[in-house]
C-alpha cells in the first residue's frame, strides 16, 4: 500500500521546497500499529521543519510528480545555518490522531485495534503511519480525533515546564505568549496544582481571555509601566523562573532585569548584584531576530533553551509515563486546544494557507485533516 506525505528539503540553490511525497506504507513490527491519520495540528516546530528560516513572502506554488509542493527562497544567512539539511528530504509532522488498522502480534498491540490513539515521533502529515505502541495514547470513542491530535507538544510542554520548577525547587513561573493554547494549558495547571504563574502577553485582548479563565498575574507587555507590573508580580510570586515563547528581542533581557530588582527588595544584594538564582528557558522563536542580552541582573543568572526531548531524557521514564496518564486523563479539561482554522493537507500546499497559518501569531493553530491521500 502506499500513501501520500508531506515532506521538505533545502536545495542548494537556496530554496526550501515542501511537498507531498508517494510513499510505501511499513507493515507494522512486532511491537507496532498501523494508523489511518485523521488529523494533525501545524505547531511552530512544525512550520521550523517545512519552510526552516525561508521568507514566507516568495512562496509559490509548484508540482512534483503531479502532487503539489511549495517552493521559497532562503535568504543567504540564513542558508548557512541550514546547510546540513541540503538534500535531504525530511518528513514533517510532530504528533496527530487516527484509527489503528493493523498491529502486530504483540498482544498490547492488537488490543488497539480499531482504538483512537493520539501519536507522537514525526512524519504524521500523511495517509497512514507505522508507530511503536509506546508512541501512542489510546483515547476512548468520547474523545473526537480533533481532540486527540494535539496530545504530544503542548500538553507534555506544559507539564514539562511543571515538572521543570518542581526538580529545580522554584517556587513559580513567568510564561510569555501566554495566551497561546500552551499558554492556556500552563495557566489551568498552574490553577489545578495551586502554582504561581505570572502570564505575558501582547494585547489587553488576550488580557481579557487569561483573566476570564482565572489567571491572577496577566500583564501586557506593551503598557507603558509594564516594567513597575513585572516587578510587582515577582515580589509577589516569588518567581524567578521564565520560559520564553518568543527568542529574539529584549524580552528576556527585560524578565531578568525585573527579576533582579524584585530581588534587590527582598533579600540580601551586594555590589555583585543579588543571589536569587534566576533562570530563563527559550523555547520558541516567535522573533527569530537575536536574543539581546545587556547583563544588568548581577552575575547569578542563566539563559539557556528548553526542548521537550531532551527534557523528557532528563525527567526519567517515570516521571514521564505519570506526565502522559495525565495528559491521557485530562485531554478534553487540562489540556483541550482550540484551533483557529483547519483544512484539509491538500489545500494546505496553497500560497494563500501558507500565508495563514505561517505568521506565527499567539492563539494561531491550524488542524490538518488527512483527507483522500491515497496515491
Amino acid at each position: 500500500m502506499k500513501t501520500l506525505q508531506m515532506q521538505s528539503c533545502v536545495h542548494e540553490n537556496g530554496t526550501v521546497e515542501c511537498a507531498l511525497v508517494e510513499i510505501d506504507v511499513a507493515e507494522p513490527a512486532d511491537n507496532e500499529v498501523l494508523v489511518q491519520i485523521e488529523a494533525a495540528p501545524i505547531n511552530p516546530s512544525d512550520l521550523g521543519l517545512m519552510f526552516g528560516a525561508a521568507d514566507l513572502s516568495s512562496a509559490r506554488a509548484i508540482e512534483r510528480d503531479g502532487q503539489p509542493a511549495l517552493l521559497l527562497d532562503v535568504p543567504p544567512a540564513a542558508m548557512r545555518a541550514m546547510g546540513p539539511r541540503v538534500g535531504h528530504w525530511m518528513p514533517v509532522g510532530n504528533e496527530g490522531s487516527g484509527r489503528v488498522v493493523a498491529a502486530g502480534g504483540h498482544p498490547d498491540a492488537q488490543a488497539l485495534i480499531g482504538r483512537r490513539v493520539g501519536m507522537f515521533g514525526g512524519e504524521m502529515y500523511a495517509g497512514y503511519r507505522c508507530v511503536p505502541i509506546d508512541q501512542c495514547m489510546p483515547f476512548s470513542d468520547a474523545i473526537s480525533a480533533e481532540q486527540a491530535a494535539s496530545c504530544f507538544v503542548n500538553p507534555m510542554t506544559a507539564l514539562g515546564f511543571m515538572e521543570t520548577r518542581d526538580m529545580e525547587g522554584q517556587k513559580a513561573i513567568v510564561h510569555t505568549a501566554a495566551a497561546s493554547n500552551l499558554g492556556q494549558m500552563l495557566n489551568r495547571l498552574c490553577q489545578a496544582d495551586d502554582v504561581p504563574l505570572v502570564n505575558i502577553v501582547r494585547s489587553e485582548e488576550q488580557v481579557a481571555l487569561l483573566k476570564s479563565q482565572g489567571a491572577e498575574w496577566v500583564l501586557n507587555s506593551s503598557d507603558e509601566d509594564f516594567m513597575s507590573q513585572l516587578i510587582e508580580a515577582l515580589v509577589a510570586t516569588g518567581a524567578t523562573l521564565a520560559f520564553d515563547a518568543i527568542g529574539g528581542g529584549k524580552g528576556v533581557n527585560r524578565i531578568l532585569t525585573a527579576m533582579e530588582l524584585a530581588a534587590a527588595k527582598t533579600g540580601p544584594w551586594s555590589r555583585y548584584g543579588s543571589e536569587e538564582p534566576k533562570q530563563a528557558y527559550i523555547y520558541g522563536q516567535l522573533d527569530l531576530g537575536p536574543t539581546q542580552l545587556t547583563r544588568g541582573y548581577g552575575w547569578v543568572w542563566s539563559v539557556s533553551g528548553w526542548l521537550l526531548t531532551p527534557f523528557m531524557k532528563r525527567a526519567g521514564t517515570e516521571r514521564v509515563a505519570k506526565m502522559r496518564e495525565r495528559v491521557m486523563a485530562e485531554i478534553d479539561t487540562t489540556f483541550a486546544s482550540h484551533y483557529s482554522s483547519k483544512s484539509a493537507l491538500r489545500d494546505a500546499m496553497t500560497v494563500e494557507a501558507v500565508a495563514q497559518y505561517g505568521a506565527r501569531k499567539t492563539g494561531q493553530k491550524t488542524l490538518l485533516t488527512m483527507d483522500d491521500l491515497s496515491a
